[in-house]
């Protein structure tokens, strides 16, 4: 497996020797988000572990950077058996890593998943739209603007806070009311956008590249939760994703739910599940 020079940081929480659990987070994300695992973690005696995956050398890209992903989990999970949660387009960092695992994977989360581009006609339902044909038709053009984000996240967090969620649909529109929630994802973003840029960039850029043909290799009890109003990630791809993953064994659609409400509806659920294990 592909190693890199330094042991990845990360994020822990909840139980603090639990069963392990590896949080994939979105992008834009990073290792804070979740925290929102954390009390119902401890709850069912689970440890949530979310890898710095953006400070990752952003010239190990591809397949070498699943495999480096792949080999940071292993090193932390020890022999020991884990479970893998992904949200966004953290579901297909987690897919893409998976395939590079040894074994011990109990389960797979997709929580909001965003699935390949070119299996469907997603894109026109999309609220990144822009962002994704930037990335595939002009990636340096792209890579300026994702700076320019991160200038305003130093500059006016705010603004780019309500920008991110100005076609917020169903419940996300009560999330983006929410003190709490705007506080714990500015905090997120400026994770992300201040100093950690370009790991975001080649997230995005790996994610609208094709990878549908992947999807076929993963056999690990896989199940899919999300939101019937989500048009960051349009319901469409979780009825893909359920008829292309081998090892899918549920789909779950929430009337309502947009994609962080999906999120965080998912949170009690899921570690219930995995407490029962």
């Amino acid at each position: 497996m592909h190693k890199l020079e330094n042991p990845l940081k990360y994020c822990r929480y909840g139980s603090n020797n639990g069963r392990i659990v590896f949080y994939f987070h979105g992008a834009p994300g990073a290792p804070e988000e979740a925290g929102i695992f954390d009390l119902e973690g401890k709850n069912h005696d689970l440890t949530f572990i979310c890898l710095e995956r953006f400070s990752v050398d952003s010239s190990i890209i591809g397949e070498a950077y699943y495999k480096a992903l792949a080999t940071e989990v292993s090193k932390i999970a020890s022999g020991k058996e884990v479970d893998f949660v992904g949200f966004s387009i953290g579901a297909f960092i987690a897919v893409q890593v998976i395939r590079y695992m040894p074994g011990g994977i109990g389960n797979l989360y997709l929580v909001s998943a965003a699935a390949p581009l070119e299996a469907g006609s997603y894109l026109d339902a999309m609220a990144g739209k822009q962002v994704f044909r930037l990335a595939q038709a002009a990636p340096t053009l792209f890579m300026l603007v994702s700076y320019w984000q991160g200038l305003l996240c130093r500059l006016s967090p705010n603004s780019l806070f309500r920008m991110l969620f100005f076609s917020a649909a169903g419940e996300d529109k009560l999330l983006a009311s929410n003190h709490e929630f705007r506080t714990a994802l500015t905090k997120v973003m400026k994770a992300c956008f201040v100093g950690l840029v370009r790991g975001y960039v080649r997230d995005i850029g790996l994610y609208v590249q094709p990878w549908k043909a992947s999807l076929s290799e993963i056999s690990v009890n896989t199940h899919i939760w999300h939101g019937a109003e989500d048009n960051w990630s349009p319901p469409p791809m979780a009825d893909y994703l359920g008829s292309a993953i081998p090892g899918c064994t549920s789909t779950e659609i929430f009337k309502g739910l947009s994609h962080y409400s999906c999120l965080y509806q998912a949170v009690p659920s899921i570690c219930d599940r995995l407490g029962n294990i």
